[in-house]
């Protein structure tokens, strides 16, 4: 149910403008007509937008950090992105509406064969500089080096260019990066889950109360599925119940 005072915190424009990060091929999995983002991120927020009966106006950013970094600046009202701690100081997220493994991806040859090898001395891991699952290394790798690049390829092309020990990312990511390097191996298991969540300016407190209620709504009744399935994303998986 909407009301005014959640209108007035998440539409306070008459629309709903929506922070869509353009680095996730998962979330962002194709372009329309004109240039528009096109996937289930997109039409997430659409279906918040008509939930409020206000149109949508999409606020493209290039990388999540960057959505992140416009909280509070008024750029948008809602930021679909990874939940994570560092971001939560500004941005209330909801729970997470889908969730996408992240792994480790090691060459040809490579000594290291599982998670637990990983965090040790002399280790140099490859990551997309600010995404989530950089946040979460960078809170918990203590012993190796996180060498950073802006965004997934780069960070690929570094861990290939600078003969780096481990490339992290999106499984999705590294099964296509992986096949192209003959030899190479993903570990066994996922050093964590990134949780894409919908999130709004703190203090929005009808509003988190609206988001929070429509991505449970939104599992429950199969809508993230559906979508997931629309746009024919490998990788993506329905976030348990919060």
């Amino acid at each position: 149910m909407t009301t005014p005072e959640i209108i007035a915190e998440l539409a306070p424009g008459g629309e709903l403008r929506a922070g869509i990060n353009l680095s996730n091929f998962l979330l962002v999995s194709s372009r329309g007509p004109a240039g528009e983002p096109q996937g289930v991120s997109p039409d997430m927020a659409r279906a918040v937008a008509d939930r409020l009966g206000v149109p949508l106006r999409l606020v493209p950013f290039p990388n999540p950090g960057a959505v992140a970094d416009a909280a509070g600046t008024g750029a948008w009202d809602i930021a679909l992105i990874g939940a994570e701690p560092q971001r939560a100081e500004k941005i209330a997220f909801t729970a997470a509406y889908a969730e996408i493994e992240a792994n480790y991806l090691v060459p040809a040859g490579s000594p290291i064969t599982s998670m637990a090898q990983v965090d040790q001395p002399g280790v140099r891991i490859a990551v997309s500089a600010r995404a989530a699952y950089d946040l979460w290394l960078d809170r918990n790798i203590h012993a190796a080096t996180l060498v950073r690049a802006e965004g997934l390829d780069a960070a690929f092309k570094l861990f290939v260019d600078e003969g780096l020990d481990v490339l992290a990312g999106l499984r999705p990511k590294l099964l296509t990066d992986g096949a192209t390097l003959p030899g190479s191996r993903i570990l066994p298991g996922q050093f964590m889950s990134v949780q894409q969540a919908i999130g709004t300016r703190r203090g929005n407190t009808a509003a988190e109360a609206f988001l929070r209620d429509f991505v449970e709504e939104a599992k429950a009744t199969g809508l993230v599925a559906r979508l997931i399935a629309q746009h024919g994303v490998q990788g993506l998986s329905v976030a348990p119940a919060a």
